[in-house]
C-alpha cells in the first residue's frame, strides 16, 4: 500500500465523511422500514421494574410493553373498531362502589374456596383462553399453565390457538388443571376429530367460544401486522371463479383452525363467524363427553337457551371488547344475566378485569368466578412462568383484601348488598 493510501484511510476527512455517510443511511426510509418503531415518547420512559418492586397489575404491563414487538403489543391491547367496548368494560368497574363494611374482618379470616363444575379452586379466578402466548415469551403456554398452577392451582382455560401443541402442555404443570377452548367450526367432521383429540389428551371440559363475532380488529391485525393477506386474496380477481377459490381457501384456513381468508373478510365479515348457531351447540353437545360451556353470552335470553341446549356454564363476556364494538360491557349486562339463569348453572364473567376489586365487584353481582386474559398475558411476556404466577397471586391477594374490607369472611357473603351501581 502507497502511503498516499495509508494517509487516506486514517485521514480525518475520511472519518468524517463516513460518520456521515452512517448517519444518511440511519435516517432513509430504508432503515426506518426495518426498526421497530417506539409509539411512546422518549420521555416517558423510565427504568423498568424488577419482578420483586412488583405490586399491581398494572406494573406488568410496561414491561411486556418493552419486551415485545409493537405487532404482539398491539394484539393484547386494542379491541374492535374505535373501541368503545374496549374503554366501557373498563369504566364500568367505575360505575360499581364497594359498600364499606361496619365491621372489617382480618384478611387472615377470608376464605373464597368453592367448587366450579368438580374442580376445587381455591380462588374463584380462572386463567381464560388467549391465543399466541410463544410470541409473549419462550415458555408459551406451558409457562402460563405452570404458572397459574404454582399460583394455588389455578385453573386454566387453554386457547384452540396454542403456539405450543397441547399435548406438552397437558404434561407440563403435574397436579395442574387444564380446561380446552374451541372455536366452532361448521363442518361437523372436522369438529367431532378436533374434540376427539382432545378427549384423547384428557381435555373433556370444552368453553366453545361465540362472542367474536363481526370483529373489525381480525383484519386490521391482518393488513398491518400480518402481510396483508386476506387483503392480497380477496382482491385477487374477481368474478366466479375467484369466489369459489376463495371460499375454498376460507373452508381450508378453518378446518386448519386458523384465519378465514375470504373476500367478504375485506368487508369485516370473516367466513369463520356470522353463521353460529344453535342447532350447532346440539352437535356439540353430542360430542363432549364432558362439561360443555357456552363464552361470549350478553343477553339473559341467550342465557336460557344455552341452559335449554345443554351448557353446563356460560360466560358473560365481548372477547375483551374485541367481538362488535358499541355493546354494553359485561359488567353492566351481568346481573340480568344472573338473574336469567337463577342458579341452575354456573356463570363465569370476563372482560376489562384489572384488580382484585374488580373482581370482587364481578362476584357480588353474581358472577361465580372470573377469568382474566390481558393481565395474565401481561405477566408471561414481562417475566415468563414466574411472571404469570405473580400476577395472579396479586390479584388473589388484592380480592381477599377487598373482601376483609367488606366485612366479607367467604363467598356467599360477597353479593349484591356489598355493592352501589351507578350504571350509565
Amino acid at each position: 500500500m502507497s502511503d498516499i493510501e495509508r494517509s487516506w484511510l486514517t485521514n480525518p476527512a475520511r472519518r468524517t465523511a463516513l460518520v456521515r455517510l452512517a448517519g444518511f443511511m440511519a435516517g432513509s426510509p430504508i432503515a426506518a422500514s426495518l426498526a421497530q418503531p417506539d409509539p411512546r415518547p422518549l420521555s416517558q420512559v423510565r427504568r423498568a421494574l424488577s419482578m420483586a418492586e412488583m405490586q399491581t397489575a398494572f406494573d406488568f404491563e410496561p414491561v411486556f410493553f418493552g419486551n415485545v414487538p409493537v405487532k404482539t403489543y398491539d394484539y393484547t391491547a386494542h379491541g374492535d373498531g374505535s373501541e368503545f367496548n374496549l374503554r366501557r368494560n373498563r369504566q364500568a368497574f367505575d360505575w360499581v362502589d364497594i359498600a364499606p363494611a361496619r365491621t372489617a374482618i382480618p384478611a387472615s379470616q377470608v376464605d373464597l374456596s368453592s367448587e366450579l363444575l368438580g374442580v376445587k379452586l381455591k380462588f374463584p379466578i380462572i386463567v381464560g383462553p388467549s391465543t399466541g402466548q410463544g410470541q409473549l415469551h419462550p415458555d408459551g403456554e406451558i409457562g402460563m399453565f405452570r404458572g397459574a398452577t404454582a399460583a394455588s392451582n389455578t385453573l386454566m382455560i387453554i386457547a384452540s390457538g396454542s403456539t405450543i401443541p397441547v399435548a406438552k402442555v397437558v404434561t407440563s404443570a403435574p397436579g395442574g388443571t387444564l380446561w380446552e377452548q374451541f372455536y366452532p367450526t361448521e363442518d361437523l367432521a372436522v369438529t367431532q376429530r378436533a374434540i376427539g383429540n382432545y378427549e384423547t389428551l384428557g381435555l373433556t371440559n370444552i368453553m366453545v367460544t361465540v362472542d367474536q363475532q363481526a370483529s373489525f380488529y381480525e383484519r386490521d391485525e391482518m393488513d398491518r401486522h400480518f402481510g396483508g393477506r386476506v387483503g392480497a386474496v380477496a382482491g385477487a380477481g374477481g368474478g366466479g371463479n375467484a369466489a369459489a377459490a376463495s371460499a375454498a381457501a376460507a373452508a381450508a384456513a378453518a378446518a386448519k383452525g386458523g384465519p378465514a381468508v375470504t373476500g367478504s373478510a375485506r368487508y369485516r365479515v370473516s367466513g369463520r363467524r356470522l353463521w353460529y348457531s344453535w342447532q350447532y351447540i346440539d352437535a356439540l353437545r353430542k360430542m363432549v363427553k364432558g362439561k360443555l360451556l357456552i363464552k361470549g353470552i350478553l343477553d339473559p335470553e341467550d342465557a336460557r337457551l344455552a341452559i335449554e341446549h345443554g351448557a353446563d356454564g356460560i360466560t358473560v363476556s365481548n372477547h375483551g371488547g374485541r367481538s362488535m364494538d358499541y355493546g354494553p360491557s359485561t359488567l353492566e349486562v351481568l346481573p340480568e344475566i344472573v338473574a336469567a339463569v337463577n342458579g341452575r348453572i354456573p356463570v363465569l364473567f370476563d372482560s376489562g378485569i384489572r384488580r382484585g376489586a374488580d373482581i370482587f365487584k364481578a362476584l357480588a353481582l353474581g358472577a361465580n368466578a372470573v377469568q382474566i386474559g390481558r393481565t395474565a398475558r401481561w405477566g408471561l411476556a414481562a417475566f415468563g412462568t414466574a411472571g404469570a404466577q405473580r400476577v395472579i397471586e396479586i390479584l388473589q391477594a388484592e380480592l381477599v383484601q377487598a373482601a376483609a374490607a367488606a366485612g366479607c369472611a367467604g363467598l356467599p357473603e360477597i353479593n349484591k348488598t356489598k355493592v352501589k351501581t351507578h350504571f350509565v
